[in-house]
């Protein structure tokens, strides 16, 4: 007798459900062994002992051999500023690229496609030279310049997309009661794009949070640099330190987990809402 459907459909799966099972120990694995490490001696670290006491010392060592504090506070006020303005404007540029025709639409398109082409590197060195003339050098207004202009082709992008998605029957209907290009962009249109809202900002929160290039090239000072750049204490002159390394790295780390945790079902719906029209 052969097997039913439901049994044929269930063997099936099982290699999905293995294969998946393994993507999670790839994917959480390591941060799990980074936090368990954190509460570890460099003893227990070396010999992969997973067993004896947790010991809290490392995060107060992390913090005292690095400025955790400190660039953990510019990491807030950097990646605040660099995502609200980078939503601001870029959300202003996505709905006219997205609604209205007009000569070199395509060529203004492709620009922004281009931005995603170019790696940050290749940029360092004019980056540098430009935010020194302007006097934002060792700042974190130049910071956030500087964020807020590599985050416009993946913000651009994802609200286009989503903003074609949106009827242009509730935009007609607005302005045939009389209200004005600003206010049905600010009152009708954003409300619904709460999803591409939270799509972008969580790319640019990322971006922003776990950059580590342009915030040491960049900056010089205590006064300026953000939370990665404590870990490169870390790899000079207290390397021996593995504890308190891997403290510090569960602090840079978690706040992004957080975050995606809180927003995951806010960006699902909103790339999957992009990729219907684009």
């Amino acid at each position: 007798m052969g097997l039913s459907f439901k049994t044929k459909r269930g063997l099936l799966s099982i290699p999905v459900f293995v294969f998946l099972i393994l993507l999670v120990i790839i994917s959480v694995g390591p941060f799990l062994w980074v936090a368990l490490s954190s509460f570890k001696t460099n003893r227990e670290i070396l010999t992969f002992s997973m067993g004896g006491a947790f010991h809290i010392r490392n995060y107060s060592n992390a913090f005292r051999i690095a400025p955790i504090a400190r660039y953990f506070v510019n990491s807030v006020v950097v990646t605040g500023f660099g995502i609200v303005l980078n939503l601001l404007f870029m959300s202003m540029a996505a709905y006219v690229l997205a609604r209205f025709e007009f000569r070199f639409r395509g060529l203004v398109r492709s620009i922004f496609a281009l931005g995603l082409l170019i790696p940050g590197a290749a940029l360092l060195l004019p980056l540098f030279i430009s935010v020194k003339a302007m006097g934002l050098y060792d700042t974190r207004a130049g910071l956030i310049l500087v964020y807020i202009a590599f985050g416009i082709p993946t913000s651009v992008f994802i609200m286009s997309s989503y903003f074609l998605t949106i009827p242009k029957a509730l935009e007609e209907s607005a302005f045939l009661d009389g209200s004005g290009f600003l206010r049905t962009f600010a009152v009708i249109i954003l409300p619904l794009a709460r999803p591409a809202f939270a799509t972008a900002g969580i790319m640019q929160f990322l971006h922003c949070w776990n950059e580590f290039q342009f915030a040491l090239t960049l900056t010089t000072g205590h006064a300026s640099r953000t939370l990665p750049v404590a870990l490169y204490y870390f790899k000079s002159a207290f390397a021996s330190d593995y504890g308190a390394m891997f403290a510090a790295i569960v602090v840079v780390s978690l706040p992004s987990i957080i975050v995606y945790i809180l927003a995951q079902k806010q960006i699902v719906s909103g790339l999957a809402a992009g990729a219907v029209k684009g």
